[in-house]
């Protein structure tokens, strides 16, 4: 959460590239383990802005909201606990409301029905009706762990129905170089599979 971070419309688009292909792009490393969409359609695509807070405790999400800017995508390590929810609808609307791009967390979120209607993407670990701690500690701005993978601010995170994959800054260019050649590969493989015919 630094001024130095590149602006959200410098990365791609969400549906641009799938999570699968930026992970085979990165020679399948960069993959979050066990964090999934909460909700059907779910897509990030953007600059990563990093919490850690203690498992179970949400006052860092809170305070986050205070430097977050706007196309930003929350990544917040929670220690992958699953046994209280992070965030729920009213922390959703609050992102909606200063433009968060979305929220993945390593941890546990609920009001899963009611995060889809406030329509921001949010990706975790876990749904639970259990809420959260509100006492601290927590870091803003430094480098995360989600799903095993190290995030930094401003890392590219792409997440879809897959899950998530996550590309360190400096990588970008040529993570999306390698990309672009795999789609263009598959679609000489769809090609070709099109033009098969069943032997006799």
């Amino acid at each position: 959460m630094t001024s130095s971070i590149p602006e959200s419309s410098d990365y791609p688009p969400p549906g641009a590239y799938a999570a699968a292909t930026i992970g085979d792009a990165m020679e399948r490393f960069g993959v979050a383990r066990g964090v999934s969409p909460l909700w059907a359609g779910a897509m990030v695509s953007g600059p990563a802005a990093t919490v850690l807070t203690r498992p179970g405790d949400n006052r860092g999400v809170h305070a986050a909201f205070d430097v977050v800017r706007p196309g930003e995508i929350l990544v917040v390590d929670g220690g992958a606990d699953e046994t209280r929810a992070l965030i729920g609808e009213l922390v959703a609307e609050k992102a909606k409301a200063l433009g968060v791009a979305g929220i993945v967390l390593d941890g546990a979120a609920r009001d899963a029905v009611e995060l889809r209607e406030v329509g921001v993407p949010v990706f975790a670990r876990a749904v639970t009706p259990a809420g959260p701690w509100k006492t601290g500690p927590y870091r803003l701005g430094g480098t995360v762990t989600l799903g095993g993978v190290p995030v930094s601010p401003g890392d590219w995170i792409v997440g879809d129905a897959d899950g998530v994959a996550v590309v360190p800054r400096e990588r970008i260019a040529e993570v999306t170089a390698a990309a672009d050649a795999l789609v263009r590969g598959e679609a000489d493989r769809r090609a070709a599979n099109r033009a098969l015919v069943p032997r006799v």
